[in-house]
């Protein structure tokens, strides 16, 4: 498992603050959404850490599959911690992470 980003695409953001009600929130609106990025018998790997930072970017909120995880907890941090997303939960073998955009946050996440 390679938790580290390259050099080329620049720093890991900061993962936002979330409390309990906020990623419940989260939750909800994932609910109807299906995983955009998908994690192989590889596991978190660079590729996988570019293509989330690419969904997160697009979209804020995604679903991640995991197939087959050794560790789908561990998987679950690592992708958090790769991409600077919130992990607002993981359910079954799907994780669901939240980066608001940098400039332009369509979803707003109140206290």
């Amino acid at each position: 498992m390679s938790e580290a980003k390259s050099d080329e695409s620049g720093p890991t953001p900061t993962p936002p603050e979330l409390g309990s009600r906020q990623r419940k929130y989260l939750r909800g609106l994932a609910h109807g959404l299906e995983p955009i990025v998908h994690v192989g018998n590889a596991g978190v790997t660079d590729a996988v850490l570019r293509a989330l930072d690419a969904a997160l970017t697009a979209h804020e909120l995604v679903k991640v599959r995991l197939h087959q995880p050794s560790d789908k907890h561990g998987d679950a941090e690592a992708l958090a911690a790769g991409s600077g997303a919130a992990l607002c939960g993981l359910v079954g073998h799907v994780v669901i992470l939240y980066r608001p955009h940098p400039k332009k946050p369509k979803i707003v996440v109140g206290d």
